[in-house]
């Protein structure tokens, strides 16, 4: 699996510039949003000048009359109050769209994450690991979705009053603004500092969290057999392991982005100090009214406000650019080769099947076949049969094409896979795993999968050939009986009965059966034969067995060592033949 770097991202400008490319069909939304954001930080600017107005209208009054004249103050205020009325007003929509465009921002986003992962070749998700990838799914497009809602609207709303504060400012004293301004080159220097050192704890914190999610899942799905084998001591620490790099990523990145506020905490006190008494000594000489130094104080607090939540904002940006790197980088992660325009098809399935000289490997280094060849008559059942990585299952994944060959082609009724859509492939083949899956729902819904416009007669009969009607409706609500989120509320026979069942409700011409008893007792293991027998009748069907027990009815038994067919035959040729099936069938037939 492809390591993330832990130091900064391999192309951050890339990767920020792709996130705003994928805001296009929002723009105009964020624009209008981020307008309403401007104009409401400028009505924000403009109430520290009315409110020095009204100072020094009082102060003026007092001093001329010795009453203090509240005509000018009332208008002050009624244009206070405007102001206020028409930033709420602002506000209220400025929310209103950025949350509504984020959130159907965040949901392509996910729907284009989801439709990536059925473009995905399997070679993906035979190196990639489950829990980095919901990861991305759930924790980073929220990253996202919290990066638009709030901290776009807090980098326009910073940048707007901290140029309008400066203007302000600038306007007032420019002897004071410049004076204000000294401190703060200082202040971002040190804040870019630790900002640089904070940045690689926050992307290598993304990738243990995608470990962390991947080791819960693998320890959740797996608790029978981590409990069967004493491990929990082992799984807890491994947990532990990668908890505590977690702990020390998190607590790194957050501590180091937190310190820039007590760092700008301390210019800014001193800026004040500076100005408190260069302003002081301005008005006393009369160079300034006591009014505007009222409101060059709120300007310098709302130019420094922004540069105090610098640590957030720099928190929020390095955590968005991890984000939307490794959601883009998975977007762009390669796709199975597109199929030909011009694609054949096998319109009639006869169900015969030929491997011409097939070689294959998954690393390119290591071969798993070589020179695979052998031709399979229509109807044929045929059996393949070897040691644990012989090649037994890369058979079949090139027959779906999962994989396509290195070298070599297959063909199905004489047309080649390679120019077939890897659909149609695919829908000339009924699979029954060793793994079965059954997902969350009712036995009806689970068993018409393939086959979603079957008929409740139809369902029923599937079910009866494949002897599990009768467990079916024993069960209280029967058809509608609820599956569980983990199947655990079935038999691992009786799950292999319903995907059987499945697989005889959709009537595909051709079977594949992938080490299908490997986990049932004898005596399931004998209803799911009969089961089989009615699956395969008269269809071209595979079976991958590890109990050779179950193979002796096959028409052909191919017996793979080392990616090559090294054996060929019926039962009973190859039991003559005294060789390395032979050998097999009887270490096995001592053990039973």
């Amino acid at each position: 699996m492809p390591r993330m770097t832990t130091e900064h991202p391999k192309n951050a400008k890339k990767s920020l510039s792709t996130f705003i490319k994928s805001l296009k069909h929002f723009r105009f939304v964020f624009f209008i949003a981020l307008l309403f954001t401007v104009a409401s930080s400028i009505l924000r600017l403009l109430s520290p000048k009315i409110l020095g107005e009204m100072t020094n209208s009082a102060i003026s009054s007092l001093s001329s009359t010795g009453s203090i004249d509240f005509s000018p103050i009332k208008t002050f205020a009624i244009q206070l109050i405007f102001i206020y009325a028409v930033m709420s007003v602002l506000g209220y929509f400025e929310h209103f769209l950025l949350s509504r465009a984020t959130a159907k921002y965040t949901e392509k986003l996910r729907n284009d994450i989801m439709a990536k992962i059925t473009r995905l070749p399997i070679s993906y998700f035979d190196t990639h690991k489950f829990g980095d990838t919901i990861s991305i799914l759930n924790n980073d497009v929220d990253t996202l979705w919290d990066s638009l809602t709030e901290g776009l609207a807090q980098v326009i709303t910073n940048t707007t009053t901290i140029v309008g504060s400066l203007v302000m400012m600038f306007i007032i004293s420019p002897l004071l603004a410049l004076t204000a301004l000294a401190v703060v080159p200082l202040s971002t220097f040190f804040v870019g500092k630790i900002a640089k050192r904070a940045q690689k704890y926050f992307v290598s914190q993304r990738k243990t969290l995608g470990e962390l999610n991947a080791h819960i899942e693998e320890d959740y799905s797996g608790q029978l057999i981590i409990k069967s084998n004493s491990h929990e001591k082992a799984s807890i620490a491994e947990f532990e392991k990668t908890n505590e790099k977690l702990y020390i990523e998190s607590w790194k990145s957050r501590f180091l982005s937190s310190l820039a506020f007590p760092i700008v905490h301390f210019f800014t006190n001193l800026g004040y100090v500076i100005v408190c008494i260069f302003g002081g000594s301005m008005v006393l000489d009369g160079r300034l009214l006591i009014g505007n130094i009222q409101a060059f104080f709120q300007y310098l607090s709302r130019f420094n406000q922004p540069l105090s939540n610098l640590s957030e904002i720099v928190a929020t940006f390095q955590q968005t650019l991890a984000a939307s790197e490794r959601v883009f980088n998975f977007l762009a992660e390669p796709e199975d080769v597109p199929d030909k325009e011009e694609s054949k098809k096998v319109e009639k399935v006869k169900g015969a099947i030929e491997f011409h000289d097939v070689s294959f490997s998954y690393d390119k280094k290591k071969p798993v076949i070589k020179h695979f060849s052998a031709k399979i008559e229509p109807g044929m059942k045929v059996a393949i049969v070897g040691p644990t990585g012989a090649g037994k299952t890369t058979l079949v994944n090139l027959l779906m094409r999962f994989y396509d060959p290195d070298s070599g082609y297959i063909t199905i009724d004489g047309i080649p896979t390679s120019e077939m859509k890897r659909s149609d492939v695919r829908a000339l083949f009924g699979m029954v795993l060793q793994d079965t899956w059954l997902f969350s729902g009712t036995i009806k819904e689970n068993l018409s999968y393939g086959k979603t416009s079957a008929s409740m007669q139809e369902i029923k009969e599937s079910a009866e050939a494949a002897g599990i009607n009768h467990l079916i409706e024993s069960m209280k609500g029967g058809y509608n009986a609820k599956i569980s989120e983990d199947s655990d509320n079935v038999s691992a026979g009786e799950k292999q009965l319903l995907t059987i069942a499945r697989a005889l409700l959709e009537n595909p011409p051709m079977m594949i059966l992938d080490e299908a008893t490997s986990n049932v007792d004898t005596r399931a293991e004998q209803k799911i034969q009969e089961a089989f027998e009615k699956l395969t009748n008269g269809r071209t069907s595979f079976v991958i067995a590890h109990r050779l027990s179950t193979v002796r009815n096959a028409d052909l038994i191919l017996v793979v060592k080392e990616g090559n067919i090294i054996e060929q035959g019926n039962h009973k040729e190859l039991l003559k033949k005294k060789g390395f099936y032979a050998e097999l069938y009887n270490s096995q037939f001592s053990e039973e």
